[in-house]
């Protein structure tokens, strides 16, 4: 795989702490939230940050396979990723499950659900994370 773009981010203090990209542009105080035991500090969690990723990603993805099927995709289409976090069942760890809402105003729905699929098969983040998180996809 031709590798088209690198960055690097660094965290310190673990899930209390201090994240930021080596060029400065992403720089976040990291915190727990209270329902991992957290004081409820202003700041985000990895969580948070996989949610906006993941979201941004997928809906560049949709607008790709929607470009390839000469559908427009409308400014106000938004991708809305719901992140949680907790136990797994083995008792070993944690895990995390995703769920995605896309919402495509003016585009048939029946439409966006065909780009939807597509655009897991393009999506990095859906990629990655195939095999390990079963991620709801829902279309409003």
């Amino acid at each position: 795989m031709p590798i088209l773009y690198t960055t690097k981010a660094s965290a310190t203090g673990g899930r209390a702490g201090h994240g930021a990209s080596e060029d400065g542009v992403l720089d976040v105080t990291l915190t727990v939230p209270k329902e991992l035991g957290g004081d409820g500090a202003r700041g985000t969690n990895p969580e948070q940050l996989f949610a906006t990723g993941y979201s941004a990603c997928y809906l560049g993805a949709l607008k790709f396979v929607a470009g390839k099927e000469k559908v427009k995709i409308p400014d106000e289409a938004k991708v809305t990723a719901t992140v949680g976090i907790g136990p797994r069942d083995d008792g070993a760890g944690f895990g995390i499950e995703a769920a995605l809402e896309v919402s495509v105003p003016g585009v048939d729905k029946a439409i966006v659900e065909e780009l939807a699929k597509k655009a897991h098969v393009v999506c990095p983040y859906s990629h990655a994370t195939r095999g390990n998180l079963n991620v709801k996809t829902t279309v409003v």
